[in-house]
């Protein structure tokens, strides 16, 4: 009798890195329901609370960051790899894993290394348009790598590269506008700017929202249904005008309804922020983050640019351009109308769904062989 796959997954540190992971572990379970799941990962991290959270048991791996202010904290980084890679190896063992399945992250390292020494299949997925190191070194090694934009293939081996996209929730997916609106307490018509700055929320895009919304105003007749985060909040609500078109939210707890009622969003390019617009075919104005490891927002955003599914605005030019750039936006339906088209055109709807399958072939001819 053959036993059911086990499959063990290595992301973190960020919610881009672990929640497509999840994404993929759940599409793993729905594929073949009898799949033994588990994760890797820090205890000081995200995933530590996310991941039993979403029902899947989690192990502890060293891991650690390569700092890039501080070269005394460097000299520890080997050491933390070694004990991982050490821990990763007894784990790979004990969990007795058919494939593991690196999502990024640095945790993402020593599982993906103690895989390939114990000469179980690595597959890794890649977010981003530009790839990290994590999964540049072990994308040597992997027997696959699902990428999410075109423009990460060069930085794999050809024929191990498979354009998958990132996994979104599937209720992101075929919402009604007019129903949107009605949950979020919108007006049925009239123009909706959605502003977030993810899920901890953006300084940048804050102040320069406070700086130029009496012009947004002003200038327009759109509504402003805005996300600042939980550090910025009481700030933003202390400073912004009580103003019946300015909707200021700490969290919001309804994206699927947020895209559709939206006809443009202002936000940063994170990957999942990005595979999210392209899945619901919200227009964007893309402000990247210049405060991230090699600038991957911004290669994101350029993707995004050169399908026709979004306009990029640098944040130097954030606080000066935005009531500009939006409310130009807002009077180009045609504009508005081919950005929508592209996202389409562009979209994968099933990434969560095309990387378990992979992953479960493999888990399949390993218990062949």
């Amino acid at each position: 009798m053959k036993r059911p796959a086990r499959i063990l997954m290595a992301a973190g540190g960020t919610g881009g890195h672990i929640y497509p992971a999840i994404a993929v572990a759940h599409a793993v379970r729905r594929q073949v329901p009898d799949s033994a799941v588990a994760f890797a990962g820090t205890q000081d991290r995200i995933e530590w609370d996310a991941v039993p959270r979403a029902g899947y048991p989690i192990y502890p791996i060293t891991a650690a960051a390569i700092s890039r202010s501080s070269a005394a904290a460097n000299l520890k980084v080997p050491l933390k790899l070694l004990k991982g890679v050490r821990q990763s190896l007894r784990l790979v063992r004990d969990f007795d894993a058919d494939v593991v399945f690196g999502a990024g992250g640095f945790v993402a390292g020593p599982v993906g290394l103690a895989a390939w020494m114990s000469r179980r299949p690595l597959v890794i997925q890649e977010q981003n348009a530009f790839a990290g190191v994590t999964n540049r070194l072990l994308g040597r090694v992997a027997e696959q790598i699902h990428i999410a934009f075109p423009e990460a293939a060069g930085a794999f081996p050809e024929d191990q590269v498979v354009l998958s996209g990132n996994p979104v929730r599937a209720e992101l997916v075929g919402v009604d506008r007019a129903e949107a609106r009605k949950r979020l307490g919108l007006p049925e018509t009239g123009p909706v700017v959605l502003s977030f700055g993810g899920s901890g929320g953006s300084q940048a895009l804050n102040e320069a929202l406070l700086e130029g919304l009496d012009h947004f105003l002003a200038q327009t007749d759109a509504h402003l249904y805005w996300q600042t985060g939980s550090r910025y909040h009481e700030r933003v609500v202390a400073q912004a005008p009580s103003h019946p078109r300015v909707h200021i939210h700490e969290y919001l707890h309804d994206m699927p309804a947020a895209y559709a009622a939206a006809d443009i969003a202002l936000c940063r390019s994170g990957a999942s922020t990005c595979a999210e617009l392209l899945v619901t075919g919200t227009p964007a104005l893309l402000v990247p983050s210049p405060n991230v490891a090699e600038d991957h927002q911004t290669h994101n955003a350029r993707s995004l640019v050169t399908v026709g599914a979004a306009e990029l605005l640098p944040e130097a030019e954030l606080r000066e351009q935005w009531v500009a750039r939006v409310r130009q936006l807002l009077t180009q339906a045609e504009t508005l109308s081919t950005m929508r088209k592209a996202a389409a055109e562009t979209r994968i709807t099933d990434a969560a769904d095309r990387i378990a399958g992979s992953i479960l072939r493999l888990a399949e001819r390993r218990a062949a062989a």
